[in-house]
């Protein structure tokens, strides 16, 4: 494991430090560097101090994060109120039912099914938990993949190749090549190439590869400003090097990454949802509690009874029997009240959340993140390859006129590496002049890069500039002579590139290097003559030109109109956040007129030495220039404006340079095209040393962040969350991780994104586009709206349960619902109807609102008051079916009495404990389907097993009264007059398929006998129906006194603010 962070900076066996914190290897010089660390370049570090320098810093490795056991992961699962409550109604049922099996009671098979069942949800529901925070430590493992397996070092004077790059140590003297991946973060020593260039966009968030110097900088550079450093992670492009390892394991950026992703990670907080439902949870134990309190104070006279002596109470009579029998009920009484299906139909209602957003290309990696982004107010986005391509590309082309001040210039479409994507405009198709053939021909020829097709579309290899100039000279076509002669066969990706390698063969290479900063090739034609062909920055280029080539070819002397012309072209194309490159060439340069390749030649003498590339550069003929960038996506533009219109907050975060920034932003409508955004646009330092950063982010419209660290990132997203806000960060690299976890919900690109983002995300982008998140935004909003109308619908449900069972002990009836019966209706009677509410159709302004708060509660008072009123009804109904089959022979004209019950008073029915001591008390047998009820034997009989018709009357008017009521919950307030019921056919299949299911257990005489219920007649459904189809009028009249009070509200405040 890598010590790293913990024994960075101790001291070897002389007592001197190594190295420390103080010592800022990229503010020092070469020597000092090597006097720090006690090495030299040409040696190495000796075996014996290696192996002390290993005692001292550990391996290079990053930490292995040792996260919760799998025994933590399953306590936590219980960690939840409704958890915790079922838990505890399931170990008493379980007890109960262990007692009553020992008493020898006929009703074992049904007791011990409730606490079962509950165990059951329980443990899917811990198994699921587990395995989704499993998965959370993914993106640290991620992240060690990115490390370098292997590396070239130079020690006891040797160089080993293939060192395993965990054994590396600070003052380990490093070799880098084109295409190693850099093993530690390291202080170049020594460029053996001309040039060394990194791809470090990863880490830093740059569009563009970076050019390395061994020259020191400012001590307090950021990481973009280290010219001198190359970091752990990151790959050589171009060159080659020796580089002093100064940094490894955790003390490299790499291993800071490491180390914030793993605290972000400890910091994650449940989500909007979550935390509403854990709030009514706790709500929902205290008020458990009050009902059972009062069930059995209102019913303690039976089991606890006493008498007055001298005004005392005296010879108490307790029966444990009875008191077990109301123990029981306050027990069902807490399934009652348990949404237990909940957590189920949220998650399938997620799942399904998913699915439609996997069809936009939001891949959802974590399933609360889908109603997460509901209630997302700030966007937090990077720049490289989230707003733009991450592709180079060739906006600008400047080429010269009929005269020697004169140019032109070609707007050039296309944002992507694809040589179909978009077309210069105003082109002279196949018609080129001789000065656009010379552009074309420099920018195929002095060139490296090449584009291939792959899955994931359009690919460069090479340089990014490069492979862009390679995409303009394909959209530049090929002149006519060519494409008639030469061009024949090159129809394919890059023909028009081969077209034009194949009128000279490259002899020579002058590779790119900082001083020139230009890069040059010799070709020899066809003819036989050579030709230098240079391309660069067009400042060096112009100084090292003599002449320029007209449109027609003809070449003139470069004076100073001319010169001003192509600096004001530059000077426009730099303002607006372009990189400018200039094409020049030179033929038949006089020292390579013989030169062919051959070592021997004295030419090659020149090639040998970069010090002679200027004096071979001179006397050029300027021919045009071209301005590139990191192109804005297409539709970027619409989905800041629906963002906008969405009341959703966006801000950019980049390691990008600022005008660059600047500029992408105003392209795509962060920023006003003429807005002062003087107070809006900081790097991610100015925001660190702000002296009040709430109040910068406080700011209305856009904001842009330039050259942000992983940790200014981390902090600017802990400071929206501060304050309220809900925040979704998108990113790509490694630098992203650490903000992609702390965020809300992190957001990650699937194509151009590294695996370590994608870990530490809970969405992931197929497509890498940002209007993706703005689509996945709204079907967010969509399934919250739709998730509060089943959790309403599932409530008021379990209200009407609680009301039921609390009547009937008020009454003091008998028992109308077990609780293995109200357990089926919550999770499978309730479950279809509640997930088919998720189907409902979404609204078609929900883009035009502004996001819902956080802290905005699921169920408003007057909601809460509707359904508390449609509870009560529903508990009425429940207990009134059970009263109405004891009590009467017809209801309403509907006959009952076909099946020979015997009618009794209500009084004799609430007094039913006291049955034997009536005198005379007799009941007539009555049948049930194919069962017979006698209770010759025993009259008292009819209240406990002769209740089973009753109790199948109650328990199929809670199903069907649930039923209309999911139809009440198509609509928080439109009636079904004008939301009628086959807006939403899942709900109706739903309601089916839950008909479908209480028929099953009615009609399966195994099943009747579990759930303790008995066939019913027709005319017994007739009556279910009358008592349970009421609830619709009773919500519709609600609905519309809901829709007057707020129509009224609404007019009275248009009213005031037409006043004001």
């Amino acid at each position: 494991m890598g010590k790293g962070a913990q024994n960075y900076g101790k001291k070897d066996s002389t007592g001197k430090a190594l190295s420390s914190d103080s010592h800022v290897a990229w503010a020092k010089e070469v020597r000092e560097c090597e006097e720090n660390y006690k090495v030299k370049r040409d040696y190495g570090l000796s075996d014996d101090e290696v192996e002390k320098r290993l005692q001292i810093h550990g391996l290079n490795e990053l930490e292995k994060h040792e996260g919760p056991s799998v025994f933590r992961l399953i306590l936590d699962q219980f960690n939840d109120t409704l958890v915790r409550i079922l838990l505890g109604a399931a170990v008493i049922s379980f007890v109960l039912a262990w007692y009553d099996g020992e008493e020898g009671g006929e009703m074992e098979i049904t007791a011990f099914v409730e606490p079962l069942v509950i165990f059951l949800i329980l443990i899917v529901n811990a198994i699921v938990g587990v395995w989704q925070e499993s998965n959370a430590e993914k993106a640290l493992e991620a992240l060690k993949e990115i490390q370098s397996q292997q590396a070239t070092v130079i020690r006891n004077g040797k160089k080993i190749s293939g060192l395993p790059a965990k054994e590396l140590v600070p003052g380990d003297i490093v070799e880098l090549r084109v295409g190693d991946k850099i093993p530690a973060d390291m202080r170049v020593l020594n460029l053996i190439s001309s040039t060394l260039r990194v791809e470090q966009g990863s880490l830093t968030g740059e569009s563009e590869a970076v050019s390395k110097t061994t020259k020191p900088v400012p001590e307090e550079s950021d990481i973009q400003g280290k010219k001198c450093m190359v970091f752990a992670g990151t790959t050589v492009v171009n060159g080659n090097c020796i580089c002093l390892v100064t940094d490894i394991g955790m003390n490299t950026e790499l291993g800071k990454v490491h180390f914030q992703i793993q605290e972000a990670s400890q910091n994650e907080e449940d989500t909007p949802l979550k935390k509403k439902l854990n709030e009514f949870g706790e709500m929902l134990t205290i008020l458990i509690g009050l009902i059972c309190a009062l069930v059995w104070l209102i019913n303690v006279k039976y089991f606890l009874s006493w008498e007055y002596v001298n005004g005392w109470p005296a010879n108490f009579k307790f029966s444990f029997e009875k008191c077990t029998y109301y123990f029981e009920i306050a027990v069902a009484l807490a399934v009652a009240a348990i949404p237990e299906g909940l957590p189920a139909v949220i998650t399938t209602c997620l799942a399904l959340g998913t699915r439609k957003m996997a069809q936009k290309n939001a891949l959802v990696r974590k399933l609360p993140s889908v109603e997460t982004l509901g209630c997302t107010t700030v966007i937090c986005s990077d720049k490289t390859g989230t707003l733009t391509t991450n592709q180079m590309a060739v906006a600008k082309l400047v080429a010269m006129g009929h005269r020697a001040n004169a140019v032109r210039l070609f707007n050039v479409e296309g944002t992507t590496y694809n040589p179909l994507d978009g077309k210069i405009e105003d082109w002279p198709a196949g018609q080129m002049d001789a000065n656009l053939q010379t552009i074309a021909k420099i920018a195929a020829l002095v060139n490296d890069a090449s584009i291939e097709q792959s899955d994931k579309g359009y690919v460069a290899s090479g340089m990014p500039t490069e492979a862009a100039l390679k995409v303009l000279v394909e959209k530049m076509g090929l002149p006519y002579g060519l494409s008639s002669g030469s061009s024949t066969g090159y129809n394919g990706l890059m023909g028009c590139s081969q077209a034009w390698s194949k009128t000279g063969r490259r002899i020579a290479t002058l590779e790119f290097d900082r001083d020139r900063k230009s890069m040059g090739v010799i070709v020899s034609l066809d003819s036989g003559r050579k030709s230098l062909l240079v391309k660069g920055a067009v400042e060096n280029l112009l100084e090292r030109s003599s002449y320029i080539q007209l449109l027609d070819g003809s070449v003139v002397e470069l004076n100073r109109r001319a010169k001003d012309a192509i600096l004001d072209s530059l000077n426009e194309l730099s303002m607006s956040a372009l990189r400018v490159l200039g094409f020049a060439y030179k033929d038949d340069p006089s020292e390579f007129t013989t030169y062919n390749g051959d070592e021997d030649h004295p030419a090659h003498n020149l090639l040998l030495n970069p010090a002679t590339y200027s004096s071979i550069e001179s006397n050029l003929t300027f021919a045009g220039l071209v301005g590139l960038r990191d192109p804005p996506r297409k539709e970027v533009r619409q989905a800041i404006e629906d963002c906008r219109a969405a009341g959703i907050q966006v801000m950019v975060i980049t390691g990008d340079n600022k005008n660059t920034a600047e500029a992408i932003c105003r392209e795509i409508g962060v920023f006003g095209l003429d807005e002062d955004i003087t107070s809006k646009s900081i790097t991610g330092r100015q925001f660190m040393d702000h002296p009040d950063q709430k109040g910068h982010l406080t700011q209305k419209g856009g904001l842009l962040f330039s050259r942000a660290e992983p940790r200014h990132k981390q902090e600017i997203v802990r400071l929206l969350k501060d304050a309220g806000e809900v925040v979704a960060m998108t990113g790509d690299g490694v630098n992203d991780a650490p903000a992609l976890k702390l965020a809300d919900i992190g957001i990650a690109m699937g194509i151009a994104g590294t695996e370590v983002a994608k870990e530490a995300s809970d969405m992931v982008l197929a497509d890498d586009n940002f209007s993706t998140i703005v689509a996945a935004v709204g079907e967010g909003r969509s399934i919250y709206n739709n998730m509060k109308a089943f959790i309403r619908y599932m409530i008021s449900s379990n209200i009407g349960e609680v009301a039921s069972i609390f009547l009937t002990a008020a009454i003091g009836i008998p028992e109308g619902l077990i609780p293995v019966q109200l357990l089926w209706v919550n999770l499978v009677t309730d479950g279809p109807p509640a997930t088919a509410l998720g189907f409902n159709p979404p609204d078609k302004y929900i883009m035009k609102k502004a996001p819902r708060r956080s802290d905005d509660s699921l169920i408003s008072a007057w909601i809460l008051f509707r359904y508390l009123v449609i509870g009560l009804y529903v508990g009425i109904a429940t207990v009134g079916a059970f009263v109405i089959w004891y009590t009467h022979d017809s209801f309403f004209g509907i006959d009952l009495s076909r099946d020979g019950h015997s009618p009794i008073t209500f009084s004799q029915l609430r007094n039913w404990d006291q049955c034997s001591s009536w005198e005379n008390f007799t009941v007539s047998p009555f049948k049930a389907g194919d069962q017979v009820f006698d209770f010759e034997s025993d009259p008292c009989e009819y209240f406990r097993a002769g209740k089973v018709k009753a109790m199948t009357l109650s328990l199929s008017v809670l199903v069907a009264i649930e039923m209309f009521n999911s139809l009440n919950a198509l609509s928080e307030d439109e009636s079904l007059l004008t939301m009628p019921p086959w807006v939403n056919p899942w709900l109706l299949l739903a309601m089916s398929i839950s008909f479908g299911l209480h028929f099953l257990i009615l009609y399966v005489p195994f099943l009747a006998q579990v759930f303790g219920i008995v066939p019913l007649s027709l005319n017994e459904w007739l009556l279910v129906l009358a008592v349970a189809l009421p609830v619709i009028l009773i919500d519709e009249i609600l609905k519309c006194v809901g829709r007057w009070t707020n129509g009224a509200k609404t007019s009275s405040k248009s009213s005031k603010h037409k006043d004001e």
